[in-house]
């Protein structure tokens, strides 16, 4: 096997003080990395705050032989993310990676749900990353280079109970992926998804114990490290834990077209089976995909 190398490139791993993102920062370090650090420091709901935690994985990082700096702010802050990013920029000349991990948890089923905890996990998952992203886009765009991870969630892709705000987050992070591929690829910066699992604080009372002694967060920083790499593909959807390696991918069915005099739910209900049927499933490169089958289906129809 070839070495998955990485050549004078910098780093930043957000929500990197513990867990997910200590290991992907620690390892990425190890493998000649600069990295910064972020973490706000705050408890798994997002509340309190210290720097100390990011320090202390910068600390390590030394230790080890690396380079490393710490960057307390939080995800939601933008001028904070800026700033962070402008840090490393005038530390290391450039910013190559940005591994979006930093993360909350409000979890309560939909109907005790405060619409202030949905939004606030909604900021830190999804603005956040967005808010890192943009801080970053131009400056790779201007380099033609980036590598660029968002975590995703089976949640976001398959559904949990109690965790309608996490999912919806976590699927937005993927429609952002999916776009961000369209705007980047042209110019070098690869964007993609990573769906871990692993025993963290965010999972360590909603998995049994047995499970979380094998869910180790460092099985999943091998994926992690891959698509930060010269290597990765773009517009993927990588899943990883207890030395699993998968594949997730949105397909969508060949479906039906009907005739305007029969559009109805009537219709709908008769063919439902055809629409569900699974033969021929595709997973479209861009949104005009879906349109352009729909489109083809009408001639075949019209012509037929």
């Amino acid at each position: 096997m070839s070495t998955v190398e990485f050549n004078d490139r910098v780093a930043i791993v957000t929500g990197a003080g513990a867990g997910l993102g200590k290991q992907h920062a620690m390892e990425l370090a190890r493998r000649g990395v600069k990295v910064v650090v972020n973490d706000f420091g705050g408890a798994r709901d997002g509340t309190g705050g210290s720097a100390t935690v990011a320090e202390q994985v910068v600390a390590e990082i030394e230790a080890e032989g690396g380079e490393a700096m710490a960057a307390g702010c939080s995800v939601t802050d933008m001028p904070a993310v800026e700033k962070m990013v402008a840090d490393a920029i005038a530390k290391w000349g450039h910013v190559d990676i940005l591994v979006n991990n930093a993360g909350v948890l409000r979890d309560k089923s939909f109907h005790k749900m405060g619409m202030e905890d949905f939004q606030f996990v909604m900021d830190v998952h999804l603005t956040g990353s967005a808010n890192c992203t943009k801080a970053v886009w131009d400056h790779m765009r201007e380099r033609q280079y980036g590598r660029i991870v968002m975590t995703t969630s089976s949640t976001g892709l398959y559904g949990n109970f109690g965790q309608v705000n996490y999912g919806a987050a976590k699927l937005a992070l993927v429609g952002m992926m999916n776009s961000l591929h369209q705007e980047g690829a042209g110019k070098g910066i690869h964007t993609n998804c990573i769906s871990p699992v692993a025993a963290t604080r965010m999972t360590e009372d909603i998995m049994p114990e047995e499970a979380l002694k094998l869910l180790v967060p460092e099985a999943v920083t091998p994926a992690v490290v891959y698509l930060c790499s010269d290597g990765a593909p773009s517009k993927t959807i990588l899943t990883a834990g207890a030395g699993g390696f998968a594949a997730a991918k949105i397909l969508e069915t060949e479906g039906i077209w009907l005739p305007e005099a029969d559009r109805n739910a009537e219709a709908i209900a008769a063919n439902i089976d055809q629409i569900l049927d699974e033969t021929g499933m595709q997973e479209y490169a861009n949104g005009g995909g879906q349109g352009g089958k729909f489109f083809r289906r009408m001639q075949e129809v019209m012509k037929g």
